[in-house]
């Protein structure tokens, strides 16, 4: 079975309004804070406990958005933080992201008003 990798955004086509999207959410931020710590990391070796399909959503959302760039490797797909091309494009974000302090995410259990 073939997978399709569809290309990250060149830096220049990169958006703000699609990076801060990709960087919303609670799971992608948690992947990103894993990915700054080290070159590459194959998408299996994430300390997060969610099923296969979802981070797999996750994943496609930070490639397309350009946060992330993915190469297959044999069998592994290897996933990397483009610190410089965000440095680059939208100066001292990625740094500013990385260093506010994790928050879990919140239970969406509740009443509907």
């Amino acid at each position: 079975m073939r997978i399709y990798l569809p290309k990250e955004p060149r830096r220049d086509e990169l958006e703000i309004s699609s990076v801060l999207y990709a960087l919303s959410d609670p799971i992608r931020l948690n992947i990103v804070r894993q990915l700054s710590d080290v070159e590459s990391l194959p998408c299996g070796e994430f300390k997060i406990d969610k099923p296969k399909s979802s981070l797999s959503h996750h994943f496609r959302v930070l490639r397309e958005s350009g946060v992330v760039a993915t190469r297959r490797e044999g069998t592994a797909l290897l996933n990397t933080l483009r610190h410089k091309d965000l440095n680059h494009r939208f100066p001292g974000l990625l740094k500013a992201i990385l260093r506010a302090p994790a928050r879990h995410a919140k239970s969406r259990t509740g009443t509907r008003r």
